[in-house]
């Protein structure tokens, strides 16, 4: 957020003139010196009292599960803003559902938190858990990006650097204190925040003379991060480490050897830092992971339904991995590649909603009982796709879109818990079933007659029907 700051020549003059006046004058000096720090940083609008809880805390009892289900992310826009009745529109629809929401630490919609060491800016931050309070969901925090000051760049209210690759890096090693510190401020000043991810996607956590990820850096920053949050709730629950599951071509140098399918091989790289997380961690609630069903070249094979069981098999290993006792998260996933822009508009809904069921399934049959849609809201305009609801800027927007209606119903039929029931179907039909209903998706663009657990069924194409049990 752009703000005025002081102009500090003229700062220093008006403090050498008001040396010799009363006490109510000297206090204004006081509040001008705390405006301004030494280094000429601005902190127009901050504040030192960062870890007071803000607002009204959603009431808490008992230990916090490490399973939340399944949600959505909030991204630059969100429906925290626009016109009123738009906004009540999509928090009377969520109140109704309650799914977990995830928001950032700074960017996608939250602002630089501590722009200068120790003076903080909640503003955006408190906008975004009260519409998660409103509409009643479970807030997740996932602890990204760093302050300017902890990465090399200036401090200063007007001084952020909001390009991509300055909010991808990561913060220096001698500031991973600081970042932890920054953490325990939030889980102070949110005290019905008690689902926290650790840092996003890796990002800035490359080791670039070594051609591979720095999952030692990452290690100790997240280390420090689980023990500032225990250190304030014991009951705060932590997860890391949010890689990248990314798939590659099976021939390329880096191809694991073991962990393959029709859908490509992983990236050695990324089962080798997860690894060494997965064996130094402190200690871990849960464990999360992203990732999209096509490979890092964006292609869907053998097909855009067959591509989504790499969610399956990765999720299998993750679980492995840990010994199967902690719960699967999937912080992101993505079924339908993006553009240039990274947008997703190349297919039709009924496709988009087909796949992204099916991508769903795959990762329940992988053992995930949490996953977040990040929901890529438009700013202004009547539609949006891909999106959960259309834009909230005018009076008849907020309005729920059908991969809302899919991630809803299938949070509702399928909770953490759940008990999963074989069905026969035939290869063409996706299915995922429970002890009351089944989910049946037609990975085929035409209409096709199935029976599917004895029960006689004509779908069209990409349809994805719900059946009572």
């Amino acid at each position: 957020m752009g703000r005025h700051g002081w102009n500090s020549g003229t700062r220093r003059w008006r403090f050498t003139a008001l040396l010799g006046v009363g006490v109510a004058a000297l206090a204004l000096v006081v509040t001008l010196l705390n405006t301004l720090p030494g280094n000429g940083a601005s902190t127009e609008g901050t504040s030192r009292d960062g870890d007071r809880v803000h607002g009204t805390p959603a009431p808490t009892s008992g230990s916090a599960k490490p399973e939340v289900g399944w949600g959505f992310t909030h991204t630059q826009f969100s429906a925290d803003e626009g016109d009123p009745a738009a906004v009540r529109r999509v928090e009377r629809r969520l109140a109704e559902d309650e799914p977990p929401q995830i928001q950032h630490l700074m960017g996608w919609g939250a602002d630089n938190p501590e722009p200068v060491r120790g003076r903080y800016d909640f503003a955006a931050m408190d906008r975004r858990i009260d519409f998660v309070r409103a509409s009643g969901g479970t807030p997740v925090v996932t602890l990204c990006c760093a302050p300017d000051w902890m990465k090399g760049g200036e401090a200063g209210v007007d001084n952020t650097d909001w390009s991509q690759a300055a909010l991808e890096t990561a913060p220096d090693p001698e500031h991973f204190d600081d970042f932890a510190a920054l953490a325990a401020t939030v889980a102070k000043r949110y005290p019905d925040v008690r689902h926290f991810i650790v840092w996003n996607e890796f990002k800035g956590f490359w080791n670039d003379a070594e051609g591979r990820w720095d999952h030692e850096g990452y290690t100790r920053l997240y280390n420090l991060v689980h023990r500032a949050l225990k250190k304030v709730n014991p009951g705060i629950q932590v997860g890391g480490p949010y890689l990248v599951m990314d798939s590659l071509d099976p021939r390329e140098a880096h191809a694991s050897k073991f962990l393959k399918g029709s859908w490509g091989a992983m990236d050695q790289r990324v089962l080798d830092a997860f690894d060494y997380w997965n064996e130094h961690k402190e200690g871990a609630d849960f464990v999360v992971v992203d990732g999209s069903s096509y490979t890092r070249d964006d292609e869907l094979v053998p097909d855009e339904f067959a591509a989504t069981d790499k969610f399956t098999a990765v999720g299998e290993w993750v679980r492995r991995q840990t010994g199967g006792r902690l719960p699967l998260w999937w912080a992101e996933y993505y079924v339908e590649p993006g553009d240039g822009d990274d947008n997703r508009h190349g297919w039709s809904e009924t496709r988009r909603e087909a796949v992204h069921a099916a991508g769903l399934i795959a990762m329940a049959e992988g053992g995930a009982t949490s996953g977040f849609y990040w929901n890529p809201e438009a700013e202004t305009g009547t539609e949006c796709p891909g999106c959960l609801w259309t834009p909230t800027d005018t009076a008849d927007g907020g309005r729920q879109l059908p991969l809302y209606d899919l991630l809803s119903r299938f949070a509702a039929a399928f909770p953490p818990g759940t008990g999963y029931r074989t069905v026969t179907a035939p290869p063409r039909v996706r299915v995922l079933a429970s002890d009351r209903t089944t989910l049946v998706v037609n990975t085929l663009d035409r209409s096709t007659e199935v029976t599917v657990d004895s029960e006689r069924l004509t779908l069209q194409a990409y349809e994805v029907r719900w059946l009572d049990r």
